[in-house]
Order: structure tokens, then C-alpha cells, then sequence
């Protein structure tokens, strides 16, 4: 008569009656026919969940992806630094120069340090070293990502400000400390 095992267990305990069944039964299939309220809600609930997961790895994936390019074009950076850079520099003229608030020594030749002076020449940072390069390649470098340059003394920087208190004090480029 019941197609419940538990509604035949109650039936046969006599805790429920054959009408309580029918009743429960048909109320059971009218909530199949017009869809539960609580199943809908539940389907909702889901639906939403795995939009916003969704919506969340889609952003983790685009924050990953981003990194892996910045990745990329440091590594192609620093390769065409290495590749560009001006070989035997080693010389008893020092350069001194300030990176990260820190005065550093770069022995190079008397012809690189007035070629960096003028500006034709930067110093590049190259991993654990400083590397010698040539001023276009520097602008490229720096037009994709910054913060590799160290030293440029390019034409612009060494134009004087108006508001400058100093400015009728100018100081030589080529100064030895």
C-alpha cells in the first residue's frame, strides 16, 4: 500500500493510520509536479555559488597570467642586456654613481667615462652587477618596464629647473669625489 519502507514501518508501529499515508503520499507527489520551493532555492543557491567560483578563478587566472607576462618581459630584458652590453669596460677610471640611496664605484675606461657623462652610454642593473649600454637601447628598455636603468644622463635631466635655488651653482658631471 505504502511504497515508503519507513511509511510501512509506521503503518505496521501504528503510529500512522492509511489516510495519514495517502495524505502524506499525495502531498509528496503534488510538490514533485509543481517543483519544491526548497529545491528551486537550493538550485538558485547553486547556480550562484559556481558563478561567483567562476568569477573567481577567472580572476585568479588573469592575476596568474599577468604575472607570467611580467615574468616574461623581465627575463626578455634582462637577455638583451646581456646580449648588448658593452664588453671589457674594466678600467682605472672610477664612476661613482647613487642606486638605491647607496653610492657605488664602477671602474671603467677614460673613453666610457666621458661617453657616460654625455649621456651616450647608461648603466644598466644586471642581476647582482651593473652592465654598460648603449643610450637607444636603455630608452627601450625603460619605455617597457623601469627600474633596470640606473644611470642615464640623458639631455632632459640635465636641463636646469626654474625654481631651482641652486641652479647658478652648477656642478660638473665629471666632478671626481
Amino acid at each position: 500500500m505504502s511504497k515508503n519502507a519507513l511509511q510501512a514501518q509506521l503503518l505496521k508501529a501504528g503510529l500512522i493510520d492509511d489516510k495519514k499515508a495517502k495524505k502524506i503520499n499525495k502531498q509528496a507527489k503534488h510538490a514533485q509536479r509543481t517543483g519544491d520551493s526548497d529545491a528551486a532555492e537550493r538550485k538558485k543557491a547553486l547556480a550562484k555559488a559556481q558563478a561567483e567560483k567562476l568569477e573567481k578563478d577567472q580572476q585568479l587566472n588573469q592575476e596568474r597570467q599577468r604575472q607570467l607576462e611580467e615574468k616574461t618581459l623581465k627575463a626578455n630584458i634582462i637577455q638583451m642586456i646581456k646580449q648588448h652590453q658593452i664588453p671589457d669596460t674594466a678600467g682605472e677610471v672610477s664612476y661613482q654613481f647613487v642606486d638605491n640611496s647607496k653610492i657605488k664605484k664602477l671602474h671603467t675606461t677614460q673613453k666610457l667615462y666621458d661617453q657616460i657623462v654625455a649621456g651616450h652610454v647608461v648603466i644598466a642593473r644586471l642581476e647582482d652587477g651593473y652592465a654598460l649600454l648603449p643610450y637607444p637601447l636603455a630608452e627601450r628598455i625603460n619605455s617597457k618596464q623601469e627600474g633596470f636603468i640606473v644611470v642615464s644622463n640623458d639631455k632632459d635631466a640635465n636641463e636646469l629647473d626654474e625654481d631651482d635655488p641652486y641652479a647658478a651653482y652648477v656642478i660638473p658631471d665629471d666632478l671626481m669625489w
